[in-house]
């Protein structure tokens, strides 16, 4: 069920003050009787995570990774992603509005939902960069911070696709339909369209299957998703940056508590492996419980909702162990499950 509440006269970072409309939902357990992970979701993403047409729903659910007989999910939509036609929430003044002032609005909600500790902050893509921005400002708040597929920055390749997108956007007679089938390309890799299509061609108009493909995404989205809820969430991408602008990432991120477990993709053109490899060995100087997978696609960015068996086995250490703990089981796991992915 969706839920929502408020967050009244709300300053952003460029000291706007306005009133934040916050929708939101439940799955599993109550937060009074489970452990709570919240999952943010990706830039078309949506709070609807797990269940029949739950967009994570091969990581979360009854018996799966993150088992709702066992947690709490708490999933907020980012205010202004319009789901379920809440267009009220759009911010005409959306470049007002950063990364940081997303997780102030979650942190914000987590006070009057009464929630002061989780188990784990989990996302992908703009999701996993929301997780290091909330794990930096609240850096006692949660046990686990799991970001996959994602940075806390926005780096200079990241603006220059963000921007190309800003400009299909506000430039095109079709924008939702165009500024998808650009994304399409960086979300994937060439690798993964040659296997997928092979070169092949339609057999009626002779057109290439990868282009109806692209065609086929753009239709998809332009009737789910907004123009306005493309743009703000286009821009949030450009603002991740956990240091504030100060630059000194390392330095923030050793200020969280809890672990932190990253996940990349060996192949991603979007988030790039090497500057999650970068962190990890940065800020494993810094701190002890830090770790890191690779998963190991052809797909590129979208691997991280493809490679669900490498996703679970991964995270399911993390998720396993609270079970066995809360259940009076000793359960060991071998050092090959405990130890990074390389």
């Amino acid at each position: 069920m969706l839920e929502e509440l408020t967050i009244h006269n709300f300053k952003n970072s460029a000291g706007t003050q306005q009133d934040i409309n916050l929708s939101f939902q439940f799955f599993g357990k109550s937060p009074e009787e489970a452990p709570v992970v919240l999952v943010n979701h990706a830039l078309t993403g949506n709070s609807l995570v797990t269940g029949n047409e739950g967009w994570w729903k091969d990581l979360i659910g009854k018996n799966k990774c993150i088992d709702v007989d066992h947690y709490c999910i708490l999933a907020f939509n980012i205010p202004g992603n319009g789901f379920k036609g809440h267009q009220d929430q759009f911010f005409e003044n959306y470049k007002k509005f950063t990364l940081t002032d997303i997780a102030k609005i979650q942190a914000l909600a987590l006070e009057e939902l009464k929630i002061d500790k989780l188990f784990a902050i989990i996302g992908g893509s703009i999701g996993g960069a929301l997780a290091w921005e909330l794990a930096v400002l609240k850096p006692e708040l949660t046990e686990h911070i799991i970001p996959i597929a994602t940075d806390y920055k926005a780096t200079d390749w990241l603006v220059a696709n963000c921007r190309i997108q800003d400009h299909i956007l506000n430039n095109s007679s079709n924008p939702v339909h165009d500024a998808r089938m650009h994304a399409m390309t960086f979300y994937r890799t060439p690798q993964s369209l040659a296997q997928k299509f092979e070169g092949k061609r339609n057999n009626e108009n002779r057109s290439f299957e990868v282009e109806n493909w692209l065609l086929h995404h753009g239709e998809k989205l332009k009737h789910r998703f907004t123009l306005q809820s493309y743009k703000l969430m286009n821009h949030l991408l450009t603002t991740i940056d956990i240091s504030h602008g100060s630059g000194n990432y390392i330095e923030a991120a050793k200020s969280i508590k809890g672990h932190i477990h990253i996940v990349t993709v060996n192949s991603d053109l979007f988030f790039l492996a090497d500057e999650n490899w970068n962190t990890y060995v940065e800020l494993s100087l810094l701190k002890n419980d830090i770790s890191i997978h690779e998963i190991k696609s052809i797909h590129g960015h979208d691997a991280f909702l493809i490679e669900t068996d490498q996703l679970n086995r991964f995270l399911k250490p993390v998720f396993q162990t609270r079970i066995f703990k809360n259940e009076g089981i000793d359960k060991s796991f071998t050092e090959k499950e405990k130890v990074s992915s390389k």
